[in-house]
């Protein structure tokens, strides 16, 4: 495979992760959960699409870091070959996925769907059980004393004012 097909390969494979991966938790799922939830309220329109495009502009901005400098995708069927600490990495460790809840956030203000938000909490467990139990295994598994220098610089949720070096 030449490097051109080889990176028609990988755009396609980081395509179809954006996708199927985040379109259907942070979108299609609260969206239909809250057109099911019958204690749905009167929402928060402005705030929760101010809060969805935050998330949205979160999401691409680490989805593009994925595929530029880690040489991969967010899907776990094509990781990246390169440890990715470049952007809002620099701040904190999982900034994907605290844009994805942040989207999720976003649905829940715009519904005021309790069940929307009973989603992401559960959601925001499950990231963390995610993160915990498998994400930091496999990178220390695959990029050790980068990692363990990175890890001890940056905190794996709460981000850090001054960017990673």
């Amino acid at each position: 495979m030449t490097k051109e097909e080889n990176n028609k390969s990988l755009f396609v494979k980081a395509l179809l992760a954006v996708l199927t991966i985040p379109v259907i938790f942070s979108g299609v799922i609260p969206v239909a959960v809250s057109i099911a939830d019958p204690w749905q309220g009167i929402g928060y329109h402005r705030i929760g699409v101010f809060t969805i495009a935050i998330g949205l502009i979160v999401l691409l901005w680490c989805v593009r870091d994925f595929y530029v400098a880690g040489k991969g995708t967010l899907a776990p069927w094509a990781p990246p070959k390169k440890l990715v600490i470049v952007g809002l990495y620099r701040y904190t460790r999982n900034p994907m996925y605290i844009g994805v809840l942040t989207i999720v956030g976003g649905i829940a203000l715009i519904s005021a769907s309790p069940l929307v938000a009973l989603y992401l909490v559960f959601f925001a467990v499950v990231f963390h059980l995610r993160v915990v139990l498998n994400e930091e295994n496999w990178l220390a598994e695959h990029f050790s004393d980068e990692w363990d220098k990175y890890k001890t610089e940056v905190s794996r949720w709460m981000p850090k004012i001054t960017p990673y070096q």
